[in-house]
């Protein structure tokens, strides 16, 4: 962040408004991405008027320069967002509307009993509070190998998103019912085999290595890719149920809220809307 110490200003610009430690601590950012201070805490700053013309900007959201630059802008100890672990993304954003708008965010949620609308505001701490950094220590053994997982980072996390948007709209096109079953049956061949590999590297990114039974240790992604192309579905579904296990400490926890109208209690989570999120009058 660079500053002009001769501008009569400076001393009125931004200051940090809040300190985080993050998820990972640090662990899984590669070499000068990121400056972890002594204390492990990393100083957050608001918005700038441009930041917040950058979150709101579909285009860069969806192909994730826009959360990349917010980043960077609000967390100067953050080199390359890029490479951020996608473990603590959720963090940042949260810290990040702290530091813009305050502790709490006020929110519309209809009580499941009576169906009256609520207007509550959640304390947006309690939810940092409740975000865990998975064990990616442990491992998994599956048909005698030791797999060690690691979190995907925020560029290989945002290309399977945008993939996913685009096959998605890809399966739209198709249902038009003026194209020809041939050219229908070629796109969805198109998508299948694009679906594949999207999994495949998904795997492949998030496998740090794995150990055979006699304590070979493989951490080369090309063979680890290779590995997957040819592995029995079993391992697949293995993995998948040790990865869903392990994001469930990186979700925002439930917590109870009552209604002011028939005053029953009832959990609520509270979900990121791009829409909103970032809209101090949402």
């Amino acid at each position: 962040m660079q500053i002009n110490s001769s501008n009569p200003l400076a001393k009125h610009f931004r200051q940090p408004a809040l300190y985080i430690k993050l998820p990972s601590s640090g662990r899984f950012w590669p070499d000068g991405s990121i400056e972890i201070p002594l204390n492990g805490e990393i100083p957050v700053y608001p918005m700038t008027a441009k930041d917040e013309i950058m979150i709101r900007t579909p285009d860069a959201l969806l192909n994730g320069a826009g959360t990349v630059s917010v980043i960077q802008s609000c967390c100067p100890n953050i080199l390359d967002a890029w490479n951020m672990p996608s473990v603590d993304l959720d963090t940042l954003l949260i810290a990040i509307r702290i530091a813009s708008y305050g502790p709490n965010m006020d929110v519309t949620t209809k009580c499941p009993k009576c169906d009256h609308t609520n207007e509550v505001s959640v304390p947006l701490q309690n939810c940092l509070d409740t975000i865990r950094m998975p064990d990616f220590d442990t491992g998994i053994v599956v048909d005698e190998l030791k797999f060690k997982l690691k979190p995907q980072s925020y560029f290989s996390n945002n290309k399977t998103a945008q993939i996913n948007f685009e096959q998605q709209q890809s399966i739209r096109a198709i249902s038009d019912p003026d194209i020809p079953d041939e050219q229908r049956q070629a796109v969805f061949n198109e998508h299948l085999e694009k679906l594949v590999n999207l999994n495949i590297d998904s795997f492949t990114e998030t496998t740090q290595s794995i150990t055979m039974s006699d304590g070979t240790r493989v951490d080369n992604p090309e063979y680890i890719r290779e590995f997957y192309v040819n592995a029995d579905n079993r391992v697949f579904k293995a993995l998948q149920a040790h990865i869903s296990e392990l994001s469930q400490d990186l979700q925002i926890k439930p917590f109870k809220l009552q209604c002011e109208e028939c005053e029953n209690e009832f959990d609520f989570t509270l979900t990121f809307d791009w829409a909103n999120f970032f809209d101090n009058g949402f």
